[in-house]
């Protein structure tokens, strides 16, 4: 089996249902390719890690990295990636809502040296958003999209996306810098290092969700609003009031909509 050219990391918790239909897109899609997936499973209740080791048996290219007593996407990530060996690493959740049939042109991108980082974006031409049905999602992600970008000045058309592929020289390179926490692993990278990264984007469809139930409660928003305050102070010059003003909405409005779903009239 010859060295992998990409290593796909899917960091997974309670995706028991999820992990073959994933594999088996992988190895339609990427059959021009030598590669590997890597999923990194946070002690799943749900037997997620049993069924990545049953495919191991038969695949080489499958692996699993087991956590216990850590919780996490964005550590989850950085803790795959490390352990991964090709020179692209690839990050894509594992629920079958990031279409995996963007990875060919991504990788491609970076082979040909056109960028250090390639996004799978919602919000480019052929690109959409339909797998967000949820209204109280779609304005967290909205809002999340606008505060990376004009907080923080970050040059993406969706800084918000959980689907990307980088360089490993260049993931390396800001790893020791990275803050490790909350689930928006893609601005943690954009951001940990004043030098800007040479970007690429290409159109995703958001698909549905094929199993499971999505991971974003108000520990995860938290994370998101602490990163935003951390960093926005510092990296342009947005009066502090602004600042307040927009984590505290996305708070607000955060919480009312949790309430409301674990409360239901």
């Amino acid at each position: 089996m010859p060295p992998p050219d990409i290593s796909i990391i899917i960091p997974c918790y309670n995706e028991v249902g999820n992990v073959a239909p994933v594999v088996d897109a992988l190895e339609k899609t990427l059959s021009g390719f030598s590669w590997e997936v890597v999923f990194v499973d946070d002690n799943s209740p749900d037997g997620t890690m049993d069924a990545v080791r049953k495919l191991a048996q038969t695949k080489p290219h499958v692996k699993g990295l087991l956590r216990i007593g850590r919780r996490g996407l964005s550590s989850a990530v950085i803790e795959g990636a490390l352990n991964a060996t090709a020179p692209l690493i690839a990050v894509m959740d594992g629920d079958l809502q990031h279409d995996e049939r963007c990875l060919p042109e991504m990788a491609t991108l970076l082979q040909s040296n056109q960028a250090d980082v390639v996004v799978a974006s919602r919000h480019v031409a052929g690109g959409s958003n339909e797998g967000l049905s949820n209204g109280w999602r779609r304005f967290l992600s909205s809002s999340g999209i606008w505060g990376a970008r004009y907080l923080l000045d970050v040059p993406l058309t969706d800084p918000m996306s959980g689907f990307f592929v980088i360089r490993r020289s260049a993931f390396l390179e800001r790893v020791p810098f990275l803050d490790g926490t909350g689930f928006k692993i893609l601005l943690d990278i954009m951001i940990a290092l004043p030098e800007r990264l040479r970007v690429r984007e290409v159109p995703m469809a958001f698909r549905d969700r094929a199993h499971g139930e999505s991971k974003l409660d108000s520990g995860v928003i938290l994370a998101f609003a602490r990163m935003l305050a951390k960093h926005s102070f510092h990296r342009r010059p947005v009066p502090a009031y602004t600042i307040a003003a927009f984590i505290g909405v996305l708070l607000l409005w955060t919480t009312k909509k949790l309430l409301c779903c674990k409360n239901p009239a």
